[in-house]
């Protein structure tokens, strides 16, 4: 999943394009982003592209993502009333969680993914751990993360990553080669992992 938070509609737009462009279709928009919701509604209009809204902490905003055309709704915490208005709108549900206390919570709320968060601040171990009790559920670590750790992850457990300020790296002429690397790192880890 790729990560958009920039400092302006525009930016937004045009690193999303050339995000979607180089070939990674799932994409989250964070509400920090000036005209996110704009944002979101450009890209759920194209064909085979999966969008996201980030940060989202109110049920206001999950109503809105609804309206924008996003499929999944991710939280830097897990509030279970967001949850539930995710639900019910018929996305995709996916919390922060960095405590077993989180994922048992998040679960019960009826979170469809436990978004590790800030993942770089606890690790693969981590994963790995709370993964033991709550077996059987779809992990993305996000926060931090570097294309060179994405094997780690997967081999903690994620069954996919999210991914920001890496794939930004450099401007926007530079996108192209950061995803291919991204996909790449993604493609390799899957494959020593199955």
């Amino acid at each position: 999943v790729a990560i958009v938070r920039t400092a302006d509609q525009a930016s937004c737009q045009e690193a999303a394009d050339a995000i979607v462009g180089a070939g990674l279709t799932s994409i989250e928009i964070t509400l920090t982003t000036p005209g996110a919701f704009d944002v979101i509604a450009s890209l759920a209009a194209r064909p085979n592209v999966c969008v996201g809204v980030g940060t989202v902490l109110t049920t206001s905003d999950v109503a809105n993502a609804a309206k924008a055309g996003a499929t999944f709704v991710v939280s830097p915490n897990t509030n279970p009333e967001v949850i539930a208005a995710t639900k019910k709108a018929g996305l995709i549900s996916i919390p922060g969680v960095a405590t077993p206390s989180d994922v048992a919570a998040a679960l019960a709320a009826g979170a469809d993914v436990l978004k590790l968060f800030p993942a770089s601040s606890y690790g693969p171990a981590h994963l790995k751990a709370l993964r033991d009790p709550f077996p059987g559920n779809l992990w993305c670590p996000t926060g931090g993360l570097s294309v060179a750790a994405v094997p780690d992850w997967f081999a903690a457990g994620a069954n996919m990553v999210g991914l920001g300020g890496p794939l930004l790296k450099g401007g926007l002429s530079a996108i192209p080669a950061n995803v291919a690397a991204f996909l790449a790192a993604v493609a390799q880890a899957r494959e020593i992992n199955s």
